[in-house]
């Protein structure tokens, strides 16, 4: 049993050198309170505490507790301890921090993929959040399963079997740290397989190319044309294929459903894998929901979601609903590192299973139309020669321009400091595609009071 003393006091690290051992005590404590990591008043470790603690006599602690009360560093009063002096610390100087200016913030944030922060569910996350901590057993606060907590590994498992189609296991569930690292953990565990090259979207984000690039792996795009994307006859050589097939991105259109069923079969023909980005499948206005591909065949179909685009993707939560063969290899990838805090995980389990994930979503999902109305209008009204195209589903429009004017109308939004891609941003570098200008507007960042004016900005930049 400890000493009561071994119990007082603070934390004290110091290293004495010198000569003597008291001499170099004092030295040491004389100058951590003139360089200030000793603040003044801070009360000291009793001499008996210090000298258990440093592994010393403690008589060498308090001749040098003394000498520093006689050249005035500290102070010694009965019933108060020993005491940094309350003088003056004269810091040493040091060169001023380079300054680094902050991104200016845009007038009107219209790029695709963010939410509309300023409408997330902070007090039934809170509720969700306390009902959580409550409920967990000791052990959820230790390292856990590497496939992430099996509370919400079970909750996914439910909701994306009854909203997206999903037949999933919870034992074939893995929680990751959002999209891009879901798929840098397939791209690794591709590569261990010995496949070389993953076959993708003419149309997609660059960020997704470079991860497949990072794990060695070679990207071809596939074919796209009236109907969408074209995967029906990835390049030969292709292991794998990566698809947004609920709402292509940017383009905003469905994989057809002979397109659906042909890449399947072409994965079962060829033991290739699809890997299905499902990244707003929950939004959809004027057409049924489309189903998940993964539904047509578990056993081919790697399905990967996140909570990025429907909550916010700074709680770094998604996850992939994994073939029952390919378990071992991603959890392999995945190894002991996780990004995946336990609480945000059991938090989003209560969330999931309480129903307020499914309040928050038709809310959301109402907002989201209403924008996309508001633009539609404002288009018709203001920028008749403008065609708003994929607006459906999701977050975003791609706004039709005419020939040649791409360039000039981000440019302009530049100078109007509106944030506005241009969708030659998303083309696949070695795609083939017809000439298409356009820029891709998403309705999901600003906030509800902000909209109208976003609307006003965008239309004054549009030919």
């Amino acid at each position: 049993m400890a000493e009561p003393w071994a119990t007082l006091g603070i934390d004290l690290h110091l290293e004495p050198t010198g000569p003597g051992l008291r001499r170099g005590l004092t030295d040491a404590l004389r100058d951590a309170v003139r360089t200030g990591r000793l603040a003044p008043r801070t009360r000291l470790p009793s001499s008996r505490t210090l000298a258990a603690d440093l592994g010393i006599a403690r008589n060498t602690v308090a001749d040098a507790y003394a000498d520093l009360v006689a050249e005035g560093w500290l102070t010694a009063r009965q019933g108060s301890g020993t005491r940094v002096a309350d003088r003056a610390v004269a810091t040493p100087p040091t060169a001023p921090a380079p300054r680094t200016e902050a991104p200016a913030r845009p007038a009107y944030d219209l790029r695709p993929g963010n939410p509309d922060l300023s409408s997330f569910p902070r007090a039934e996350w809170l509720k969700a959040a306390r009902r959580a901590l409550t409920a967990a057993p000791h052990e959820a606060l230790g390292y856990g399963d590497p496939r992430g907590r099996p509370e919400l590994r079970a909750a996914l498992a439910g909701y994306l079997s009854r909203a997206r189609g999903v037949r999933a296991h919870p034992e074939h569930i893995l929680v990751s740290g959002g999209f891009a690292h879901a798929l840098s953990l397939l791209g690794q565990a591709l590569r261990s397989r010995g496949v070389h090259t993953v076959a993708v979207e003419s149309y997609g984000l660059d960020v997704h190319r470079d991860l497949l690039t990072a794990a060695g792996l070679r990207t071809v795009p596939l074919p796209y044309d009236d109907l969408g994307t074209d995967p029906r006859a990835p390049a030969g050589e292709a292991g794998a294929v990566l698809l947004t097939p609920a709402h292509q991105f940017p383009m905003g259109l469905a994989l057809h459903p002979d397109r659906r069923a042909a890449v399947v079969d072409w994965a079962r023909r060829t033991g290739a894998l699809v890997l299905e980005d499902d990244y707003d499948g929950e939004f959809r206005y004027d057409r049924q929901p489309v189903g998940a591909l993964q539904g047509l065949d578990p056993d081919r179909v790697v399905h990967l979601g996140t909570a990025s685009k429907s909550l916010a993707p700074g709680l770094r939560l998604g996850w992939a609903v994994l073939p029952p063969g390919f378990v071992d290899e991603v959890v392999a990838a995945k190894g002991h590192v996780d990004v995946c805090g336990a609480l945000e995980q059991l938090t989003l389990a209560e969330f999931l299973t309480s129903g307020a994930y499914d309040r928050h979503l038709r809310a959301a999902r109402l907002r989201y139309r209403r924008r996309r109305d508001a633009l539609v209008t404002a288009l018709a009204a203001r920028a008749p020669g403008t065609r708003a195209t994929g607006i459906a589903a999701g977050q975003h429009a791609v706004l039709r321009l005419p020939a040649g004017t791409e360039r000039s109308v981000v440019r302009l939004a530049t100078w109007q400091n509106i944030a506005l891609y241009g969708l030659a941003r998303f083309r696949h570098p070695q795609a083939v595609l017809d000439p298409l200008d356009a820029v891709v507007v998403g309705y999901g960042t600003p906030p509800d009071h902000a909209w109208t004016g976003a609307l006003d900005a965008l239309c004054r930049v549009l030919p």
